[in-house]
């Protein structure tokens, strides 16, 4: 029968092995979104530099 500081470290360490595939997919879609917004800024800028410059 475990005692009770085994119980307690028990329920922390399953607590933060459950938080951590949620912070961990989290930080990969933030990541993901940015570099998103990132890619659409230059698509943006590049669609704007080809209308203004001039066709010869």
């Amino acid at each position: 029968m475990p005692t009770v500081a085994q119980r307690e470290a028990r329920k922390v360490f399953r607590d933060t092995r459950a938080e951590a595939p949620v912070s961990e997919h989290e930080r990969d879609q933030q990541a993901f979104h940015a570099n998103r917004e990132r890619l659409k800024a230059e698509r943006i800028a590049r669609e704007a530099a080809a209308k203004q410059k001039p066709k010869t």
